[in-house]
This record gives structure tokens, sequence and C-alpha cells, in this order.
């Protein structure tokens, strides 16, 4: 490749080895799996090809593809120019979500987008999904911005994207140059763009959606637009005045509201015109007249070509396929999509059709050319004229169409797996896909044929993915019972890549359930059992509402009678709990949780072995309630409770015992840690990571959240205990894993994405990785402040925190007005999170009020610095004396933080004697674990000897040289005089 004036060279070979030939500059390629399929392809945008225009009129409805470009842009000028303001203004990264129904015009408004950021200087790129389909071979594509303005990337078919593999689009490095980038996404739907849009928060971006709205009933606009199809089609079939060719009825129908309706009335009329026909008037007689010309054309080819016998020389190109065999072979490809060539073969002989398969594929690329000749059976296009196609086929239509009863057993074939509880096809999310899209205007298809294909085989819903389960569950159609089969296959406890869909098929079926349920009990178990979906699916707020539906039902319920309905009660007063805690209203979830406990306790003081696993889960929840509002040596106790019970079961039936008992000792090392207990902590923290790698090797897409969660708690009890190289390595894997669970649902896991960040900055900075932990840290910020603005109450305190440590990284950095503004935003929310609850957010106040003394006495402010600093260490003494052993590290910080701000004011000899505790504190600290705090304890020592020896200059910086002796003498005020007094080694 030639280099560009002003850029680095760059020279790329991309060798294909039985496969396809990608590569990318200034972009990265993101690898599916071990397949080394693609995620996506990236592509420099091209001009539309230009059709030879005999070959166009052989089958119409190939003017109705996008990519060909017949019918010039018309019409949607505002909606243009809102693309135009939406690409030319705002921030640097910006992203568009464009929706609406098949057929509303979104290609073509992309595609004239596209032509006209080409003419302002964009460069303009294509994303095409990879697995399952078509992968040209591109080659090498230059994504490098150059001298452009910046980057358009336009996503189609967005909404049948895995959520996963948008992400790791939005991921690509070429967004986070500094170039300005557009990302344009289309889709049907809007059902995924809540999720995609939390997701890439973090990246400061600018997000926006924008339902296109049917074309304005107005004849006028539609008129416009008719016109211009009908004199575009009219120009390919040589017809120079088509102006006496009306639309083949009422233009303000509402079936015209699509830029493709408009554009298939159009190009029906011209062709009924040329050919001397009577063009019907409605959206399926459209549909239908095209379809019978696909038929026509099948026909025509086979009565040209076939000869008396079949004959496969390579030389012959004549076409051998009966239209009736097409007609089977074309519903494939609708329903597949684009496969590879050996593939298509495959699935043909499959179908025994009776005709040579090679064949078929053969004659099905002469109606049907792929852009890449390794790849077969492309479908019809538009997507709606093939979805029409699928459901009309079916027999069980009131269409004048010739319905083909091979057509179920077709789709049962293509759809069925090779073998017992084998994978399914790649192809199976688009069938399910499709067929689900048609049946909403074609209800047989679903009636007779979907419903019974998902009812005898319930997996294949599943194995199709997130999005199909969403397309399902939305058919207003759709039986019931199909979901209610679908449903007991959810995995259990969950699976993170399905939780969105599954939280759209569980509601759709909560609807109809409490719509036909009478029975109270039956009611509230409807609610509890949507919470806990709604809840894995990130929608917390509708989690809480479905808890307290619940809980209101079954607190009337034991009024009425107590006995029958008290574990109910009590089960949904724990669960409410944690739905409050969830969304921050934590003060209020503390006396639900102890209501929840004392029922718990008299149901198990009736029946000990019937209740054990309730009160686990009550003693559990209420330790962390108790926790969250900073009563911490009670939740200890509570903590130590319920690992006795947990024990105890795991004695009996350790299998199912592991998950509880995992979860028990990791919330357990948490209630140790804020005790000071952190070799304790480690030993737990350790054996709670053990049984999570157990749980996740077993079924990982259940338990991979809880594994992470253990990976970076025991990365923060290593570093406590001062492995701080072997605690990185557990922090690093513990983001890897969270990074891939907040790329499937983000919402559900942006909060232990955080956590693990601002957990990683710490980990990294401790080693003196200092530039890489300023980078995690600022996506730590990033991410709380993305939580923050969904739900202050519940996400304050991790803003807070992930802001302190911004700032240390600021300062390790020397970047001491970036630290100083860091810092003082961090107070703010502490102060804040202190003033609705001093007792449980009094340690986090006062290491924020010594640090941000640290950061004004870094800028020199050093008078302005002793205040905060002295009311740190004020609220320090009162944390140590109620818990020594828990507080005294952030004690000694204090004290020594103190004595050098006394001294940047010239107050000696109150320095000398502050920093005379701080050494013992220190000391004492070195006494239990010399690899953590010999090194603070040395520094202790040399400030002590500089503030002796009156050196102030030295005190700008709190770290130093270790001294050489001042670990034998402690300091004391004798008669108004500093006296030096042997002491003994730590």
């Amino acid at each position: 490749m030639s280099q560009d004036e002003g850029r680095q060279p760059w020279i790329q070979n991309v060798v294909a080895v039985d496969g396809v030939a990608y590569g990318a500059i200034g972009a990265q390629v993101h690898v599916f799996g071990g397949s080394g399929v693609p995620l996506y392809l990236l592509a420099n945008w091209r001009l539309p090809a230009r059709a030879d225009q005999a070959w166009l009129r052989e089958l119409p409805s190939r003017m109705l593809n996008a990519r060909f470009a017949v019918v010039d842009f018309t019409g949607r000028a505002g909606e243009l120019q809102e693309l135009h303001h939406w690409r030319d203004a705002g921030q640097r990264l910006q992203l568009r979500w464009l929706h609406g129904p098949g057929g509303q015009g979104k290609t073509r408004l992309a595609e004239q987008l596209a032509k006209d950021s080409v003419r302002a200087g964009w460069k303009v790129i294509t994303a095409t999904h990879g697995p399952g389909g078509v992968l040209e071979p591109l080659g090498s594509q230059d994504l490098r911005p150059g001298d452009a303005v910046g980057r358009l990337v336009i996503v189609d078919y967005a909404d049948r994207w895995p959520l996963t593999h948008l992400t790791w689009l939005l991921s690509n490095s070429m967004f986070h140059d500094a170039a300005p980038a557009r990302v344009l996404l289309l889709a049907r739907t809007a059902d995924a763009w809540p999720a995609l849009s939390a997701a890439v928060a973090n990246l400061q971006a600018g997000v926006s959606s924008r339902f296109l709205d049917p074309l304005p009933r107005e004849s006028s606009h539609r008129g416009e637009m008719f016109s211009a199809a009908r004199t575009a089609f009219a120009r390919r079939y040589g017809l120079t005045d088509s102006s006496g060719i009306g639309p083949p009825g009422s233009l303000d129908h509402p079936e015209l509201g699509l830029t493709l309706a408009v554009h298939m009335a159009a190009l029906v009329a011209i062709d009924a015109h040329v050919h001397g026909g009577l063009p019907p008037k409605d959206m399926a007689g459209l549909a239908v007249y095209l379809l019978n010309r696909e038929h026509l054309h099948w026909a025509r080819l086979y009565d040209e070509g076939a000869g008396p016998e079949l004959r496969l020389d390579p030389a012959d190109q004549r076409f051998f396929t009966p239209p009736q065999v097409m007609n089977q072979v074309v519903y494939t490809g609708a329903l597949t999509g684009p496969v590879t060539r050996p593939a298509a073969i495959a699935l043909l002989e499959r179908l025994s059709t009776g005709h040579n398969a090679e064949q078929l594929v053969t004659d099905h690329a002469t109606c049907y050319p792929s852009g890449d000749h390794a790849m077969a059976l492309e479908p019809l296009y538009p997507d709606r004229l093939a979805e029409d196609f699928l459901a009309l086929t079916m027999p069980g239509h009131p269409a004048d169409y010739p319905a083909q009863l091979w057509a179920p057993g077709t789709t049962s074939t293509l759809l069925t797996r090779l073998s017992d509880g084998g994978p399914p096809a790649l192809y199976t999310p688009r069938a399910i896909t499709f067929l689900a899209t048609a049946a909403q205007r074609w209800p047989h298809l679903g009636e007779r044929y979907l419903h019974p294909l998902l009812r005898e085989d319930p997996q294949l819903a599943i194995d199709a993915g997130s999005a199909a389960l969403t397309a399902l569950a939305a058919g207003e159609t759709v039986d019931l019972s199909v979901l209610e089969s679908i449903e007991v296959r959810f995995p259990f406890p969950r699976s993170v890549d399905l939780d969105i869909g599954i939280a759209a098929v569980v509601t759709r079926l909560a609807e109809h359930r409490l719509a036909t349920t009478t029975d109270p009990a039956g009611r509230a178990r409807i609610h509890f059992n949507l919470c806990f979906k709604l809840s894995n699916a990130g929608q917390f707020d509708r989690a809480l509402a479905e808890s307290h539906h619940a809980l209101h039902i079954r607190q009337e319920l034991a009024a009425s009678n107590r006995a029958a309905h008290l574990p109910d009660l009590a089960e949904s007063l724990t669960d409410y709990a944690i739905r409050l805690s969830e969304v921050g209203r934590r003060e209020e979830a503390l006396p639900v949780s102890e209501e929840a406990l004392a029922l718990v306790r008299e149901l198990a003081a009736s029946n000990r072995a019937a209740h054990l696993s309730r009160l686990l889960d009550s003693l559990t929840s209420y330790a962390i309630r108790l926790s969250e509002v900073g009563r911490r040596e009670e939740a200890l106790s509570f903590s130590e409770e319920a690992l006795a019970l947990v024990r105890e079961l795991a004695a009996s039936n350790r299998a199912a015992s592991l998950p509880s008992l995992a979860t028990c000792l990791s919330n357990h090392v948490n209630r140790l840690a804020q005790e000071g207990r952190r070799e304790e902590a480690l030993s737990f923290s350790e054996e709670a990571l053990t049984l999570r790698r157990e749980l996740a090797a077993s079924n990982r897409a259940a338990y991979l959240p809880g594994l992470a969660t253990s990976l970076m708690i025991h990365g923060i009890q290593l570093s406590e205990v001062g492995r701080r190289e072997e605690a990185l390595s557990f922090s690093e894997e513990a983001l890897t894993l969270r990074r891939e669970l907040a790329a499937s649902n983000r919402a559900a896991h942006l909060l232990g994405l955080a956590t693990t960040l601002t957990s990683l900055a710490l980990r990294l900075s401790e080693v003196g990785r200092r530039e890489e932990a300023i980078h995690i840290s600022q996506q730590a910020v990033e991410a709380n402040q993305e939580l923050v603005a969904v739900n202050r109450a519940a996400h304050l305190i991790g803003l807070a925190g992930a802001l302190n440590n911004h700032a240390i990284q600021f300062a390790d950095m020397g970047r001491w007005e970036e630290a100083f503004r860091v810092s003082e935003a961090g107070l703010d929310a502490w102060q804040e999170l202190a003033t609705v609850n001093r007792r449980a957010h009094l340690p986090n106040l006062a290491g924020s009020l010594s640090s941000y003394a640290r950061r004004l006495a870094d800028a020199g402010r050093w008078e302005e610095a002793l205040p905060f600093s002295e009311e740190a260490l004020t609220l320090r003494r009162e944390l140590a004396a109620s818990n020594r052993a828990a507080h005294l590290p952030g004690l000694a910080t204090s004290l020594l933080n103190q004595a050098c701000h006394l001294a940047d004011v010239e107050r000696q000899e109150e320095a000398v004697l502050i920093c005379q505790e701080a050494v013992d504190a220190y000391q004492e600290l070195a006494a239990v674990n010399q690899a953590v705090y010999l090194e603070d304890y040395s520094r202790s020592l040399t400030i002590m000897e500089m503030l002796v020896n009156d050196s102030m200059e030295m005190l700008v910086n709190d770290s130093g040289p270790v001294g050489d002796d001042m670990s034998r003498f402690s300091w004391s005020l004798v008669d108004g005089k500093l006296t030096k007094q042997q002491r003994p080694e730590p």
C-alpha cells in the first residue's frame, strides 16, 4: 500500500487459506471465538453497482434492492437534513439508532447520507456482521481517516447483531483516535437500543435514536415519491413518458406509509403496464405480483435452457432446474441467507429434491448471484418480500398465491438438528427471526408452522439467541403455550447472554397470567418470579415494582392467615430489601430485611430443617444491609452465623449448596476486611475463589459474574497483605471477565465493571504502572458517572470512591491541577453521602478529607489544607477508638499527613508530636505485617528525623529516603524540649 504524504508507511500482506482474506489498517479485527470468522467486516463504502438494465428487468424485484440504487433519493428531505446536522455538530463520537419497520426507507436514507458525506470530505465505512453473513473477499482495507473530516460508519441490520458484537464493534480502536466519528445504526425496532446506549456511555459518546416515521398521508408527499420511482422504473423498461401511469390504489392508504410500499406500487404499475396487466391495489397483492414474476423468470430460464437430459459439463451454462424445484431452493435461501457453496449443496441434498444439488446451487446463483463466488443461496431482496415469500409459500393463507405442500417439511428439515442434542445451524437466528416477523403479518405462519416447530423443539428459540426470543415475545398472535415451553428450558440459574430475551418472554407470559389468574397467591408468585428476570436484565426499577406488588399481596394474605402465608411473606420481604438496595434506597432496605429475618427465625424455630435455606438467605441479606449502612461489627456476626449454616447445608448436599457457599464466603470476606481481619479475609477469599472456579467450569454462563467478583475480591485481599504482584494478576483476570459480561448486557453488569475498574487502577498504581493506572481509573470514573446518571442514590458511593482514586493517580503523575479538581469532586460526593448516613460513610469521608488536604498542599495552599487534615484526623481517631484493627492504617496515614501539614505552616513542635504518634502507629502495624507496612514505617521515621533536624524544605513531598537509625529512638516533649529516647525494633 502506498504511503500518503505525512503518514506512517504501512505494508500489509493478506493471505487467504481455505477462506476469506481480510485485513484492516487503522482499525482492529475482532475474531469470533476460535473459528477464525471475524465478528464483523469493515469496508470502505462504495457507490452502488450499476446493474445491466436487461438483467434488472428479468426480475423486477431486483430493482427494489437498495444496493442497485435504481430510484434516485426522493422525499425524506427533513430526515436527511437532520442526519446532516447530527453528522456535523456535537461531540467527537456520536451514535444514532435509526429504526422503523422493514421497507420504511432506512437503507436508502443511509445511502444518501453516505453519498453526501463523501462529497463533504468524510470517510464512510460500512460494518457487516460476520458470523452467518456474506463475507466478501475484501483483502486489506485502509480505514485511517487521513485528511478526511472524520469517519462515518453505517451499520445495517443492527438489531440482528448480538449486543456483544455491537459493543465489540464500538470498542474498535478506530473510534478512539482523535478523528471525529459518527455511527449510524439501522434497525427495525428500538428494543436493543437502551442496552446499547448504556453500553457506550463510558465512551463519552453522544447517543440518540430516531424513529423513521411513515410517509405523510398527504397525497402530495407520497405522490412525489411515487412519481420519482415511476420515472426511474420506466427508464429501465425503455419508457420515455410514464406520466399517464397512475398508482394502482389510493396512496393515502396506511400500508403506503412505507417507502418500499410506494416503490412497489410504482414498480408493479410500470411492469403491469408494459405487460398489459392490471396491478393489484393492496400490499399483499403487490407482493404476490412480484413473486409471480419470480416464478415466471424461473420458468423461462428452464424452458429456454433445459434439454432432453441433464448435463453437468462445466462449459454448458444452460439452466436445468424446473421452476417448481427452484421455488424450493429459493425458499431455502430465504430461510438460511447466504451460506458457503459446500454448505448449500449439503443442505439441498438433505432436502432430497431428486435433482443434483450442485446444479441447483449453480442455477440458483444464475437468478440470485452473490457478491462472493464462494457463497451461495443469496436470498430474495428486500427482506420484507422474502418474509412474504416464506409466509405465502406455506399453506393456510387466503391470498391468491400457490402455497406448497413441501414448505412445512422443508422448514422442519432445515431447522432440525443433525444429531440429538446437537448444535443448531448457523442460520437458525435468521430463520427464526424471519419466520417470527413474517408471522406478525401472516398469522397462519405462526399458528400452523412456527409455533408447532418450536413446541416440538423449544430449544431452537433459545439457541437462536436473545434477539430472537424478544421477537417471538413481541408477536401479537404468538402461541403463549410455545413461550411456556421455551420458558421451562431457560438455563438455570441464568445465562447472561440471554437475560434480555428471557426477560421479554417472562414479561409477556406474566401479562397473560396476571390477566387470567384470580388467586392472590398465584398472582404474587408471578410478580415475584418476574422481578428476578428483570433484575438479571438490568431493569432494576421494574424489578423493584414487581417485588413490591408481590410483597403487598403477601402482606394481605398473611394478615388473614398468618401461618399459611408466613413463608412467602418472609421470602418477599427479603427480596424487597434487595431490590430497594439495588436502586440505592439502603436505609429503607434495612428494616425490611430485619423484619424478614425475624419472620424466618420464627419459622426455623418451629421447623429448622424445612427453613434452613430460607434462614441462610435472610441472614446473608441482613448482614449486607447492615454493612451498607455502616453497622459493620453487627454485620460480621450475622455473616458468621450465615457461614455456619451454609457449611451445615453443604455437609449434607455439597452440589446443591455450592453456589450459596461461594456467595456466603465472598460476603464474609468483605465483612472481615471491614473489621481489619485481613489474614482471615484472605483465607476465606481463596476458598471462595476455588469454589467459584469450580462452578464456572460446570456452567460458565450462569456463574461467570460470581467468578469475576471473587477474582476482584481476592486481588484486594492479596494487596492488603502486601502480595501486590499476585493481586494484580487476579484483578486483571477479573476485568477481562467483567468486560465480557458488560458486553453481553451492560445494564446488568455495569456496576460490576465499574467496581473492578476502580480496583484494578489501584493494583496497577501499587506496582508502579502509573500510566496504565490512570487510564483504567478514568474508565472507572466514566462507568460510575454513567451509573449515577441513572440512579444517583444507588451509585454515588461508587463514583465517590472512583473520584478519590482517580485524584491519587493524577497526583502520582504530577498532574496537580487535575488531581485537585477531581479530589474536590470526590469530597463533595462523600460529604453528600455522609449527610444521609454518617456511620456508613465515615471511613471514606475521612479518607477523602485527608486526600483533599494533600491536594491543597500540592498546590501550595498550606493554610487551607490544615483544617481539612485536622478534620480527617479527628474522624479517624473516632473510628480507631471503636475498632483499632480496622482503622489503625487510616489513622497512621492521617497522623503522618497532619505532621507534614503542620510543618508546612511552621508549627514544628506540634508536627513532631503528631509524627511521633504516626511512627508508633506504623511500628504497631509493621509488627503485624511487615510486607505491607515496613516501607510506611521507615518513611515515618525519615520524616521524623527531618522534622527534628529542622529540614522543612523536604516536607513538600511525603516520600523520601529511608532513615538510617531513627527506628532506635522515640521523641517527646520534656520540660518544653524535644527529648530522644531508646525504642525497641519492630
